[in-house]
């Protein structure tokens, strides 16, 4: 099985042109993005039930903890371990928030920390403007791309290199499962909105968290540390702190900096889902006494 989705993958890949290093924008890509915001539309004729805004919030937070704790500190970052079952269902789940495969999105993140605020970060707003950290970045064949060699350690297990390739997969069977279920209005719902909401919310890390905020340390960058952005993205907003020692897996440095994907990672710890959650050191929080 694990030969059969290698050479699915291999063949797309050499299909897609990988190596295109066009930074312009590719407006077919923007078409599918355009939908998922037009189908937030839908909530005129479908109205609203409490059921359904039910499920937009828990498929928010699911997939923003899929987001934060796994694509983010796992996959980016190796702040915790985990086996390779978790690690899997945990991709999965991140898929369905449509930022595509765990591998891209890693990849790209660990690129940004290397040329953070440059001009080779992808999505520096100081660098490149508001609208093109936010959005327009990842939709130019040079971005869209998923450079393997900077996310070797994860890109040798062929379920994730399928999912990375086949990401659009995993969203059109959320969105076909929330239609069966519910209809038109948890489809709405459950899927446009809860989508859109997640996707402008992760997002804004890339844009605002750069741009309005408090600085704790002296970073050569511009991240800023945020209370609301921290609320809304389960701990993401204390960027600053983030970018000073990103290999820590909490990254709100004091008692009051809420991270509700530090305190989810711990519950899991406890239950021996993941292990070695590494911390902050005691010289990292001194350093921003």
């Amino acid at each position: 099985m694990a030969n059969f989705l290698t050479r699915i993958t291999q063949w797309v890949d050499t299909q897609a042109g990988e190596d295109s290093d066009d930074n312009r924008i590719d407006w077919l890509r923007v078409i599918p993005f355009l939908i998922l915001h037009l189908g937030c539309l839908g909530v005129i004729w479908v109205g609203w039930s409490w059921t359904a805004v039910g499920v937009a919030l828990a498929l928010y937070a699911i997939r923003m903890f899929a987001i934060t704790a796994f694509y983010h500190r796992y996959f980016s970052h190796r702040s915790f371990k985990t086996n390779r079952f978790w690690q899997f269902v945990f991709a999965l789940i991140g898929g369905t928030a449509s930022q595509r495969g765990a591998l891209w999105w890693a990849a790209h993140h660990r690129h940004h920390h290397r040329h953070s605020d440059t001009e080779h970060d992808p999505h520096s707003p100081h660098e490149h403007g508001v609208m093109w950290s936010h959005v327009w970045w990842f939709m130019t064949p040079r971005n869209f791309k998923t450079d393997y060699r900077s996310i070797k350690d994860f890109s040798r297990y062929p379920e994730l290199r399928f999912l990375d390739r086949f990401d659009t997969l995993i969203p059109t069977f959320l969105a076909i499962a929330l239609f069966l279920v519910g209809g038109w209005q948890m489809l709405v719902w459950g899927f446009f909105i809860s989508t859109v909401v997640l996707f402008h919310c992760t997002c804004l890390i890339n844009s605002a968290a750069h741009i309005f905020g408090s600085r704790r340390y002296e970073t050569r960058d511009t991240s800023k540390n945020s209370l609301l952005l921290a609320l809304v993205t389960f701990g993401e907003g204390w960027h600053n702190n983030h970018h000073h020692y990103p290999s820590a897996v909490r990254q709100g440095h004091r008692w009051w900096e809420i991270d509700l994907t530090w305190y989810g990672l711990m519950l899991m710890e406890k239950m021996r889902i993941v292990q070695g959650l590494r911390p902050v050191p005691e010289r990292i929080l001194q350093q921003g006494a």
